[in-house]
């Protein structure tokens, strides 16, 4: 059980699911239930579900982390495709603890180099959510977005949330179906 952390100061939050954004006021007592790819996710002692980025973690006690991995991390250099991989790894579901890539949420990634090598490259990015209705759809794609932009030599970045094909179970990587449960 997460032990109740008491907010230091004002901060800026989003509402789960609905993606609305909210303010919580400084002494609210919220629990953390999920801390994963730079942000927390809180329950208030009124029941709102919210999602508290890495910005505002002083406000409850925590470090601003590092959530996107840096190149050579393992030793070894690696292309500008696999660090955008790599780095869409880092985002979640606030509602699920599993990343975007292998809940099966990532239909595509293209990496185009611009005309001039010096110039870097274009990122884009297919894809989709658990449901059409999440409203933290604008949210993960935002939080996708800033941290590919992070990267060196992403100058030009497009993520776009697509409907087809539909997003079933199937699309789980098996690491990911036998943390929920479904293997």
């Amino acid at each position: 059980m997460a032990e109740p952390i008491v907010l230091s100061r004002d901060c800026d939050a989003v509402q789960i699911p609905s993606g609305a954004p909210i303010r919580l006021a400084k002494g609210t007592h919220v629990k953390i239930t999920q801390s994963l790819g730079g942000t927390f996710t809180v329950m208030t002692d009124d029941g709102n579900m919210v999602q508290i980025s890495s910005e505002n973690a002083d406000a409850i006690g925590k470090e601003k982390a590092q959530a996107v991995p840096k190149n050579g991390d393992s030793g070894e250099a690696k292309s500008l495709e696999e660090q955008v991989w790599d780095t869409l790894k880092t985002c979640y579901d606030p509602e699920i603890p599993i990343n975007i890539v292998d809940l099966g949420l990532v239909y595509e990634c293209t990496v185009t180099p611009l005309p001039k090598p010096e110039e870097g490259a274009s990122v884009h990015v297919k894809m989709t959510l658990t449901a059409p209705g999440c409203g933290m759809g604008e949210v993960i794609k935002r939080d996708a977005e800033t941290k590919i932009k992070q990267l060196a030599g992403a100058q030009e970045v497009n993520v776009e949330l697509v409907w087809e094909p539909p997003w079933d179970q199937s699309k789980m990587t098996d690491a990911a179906k036998l943390k929920l449960g479904f293997l």
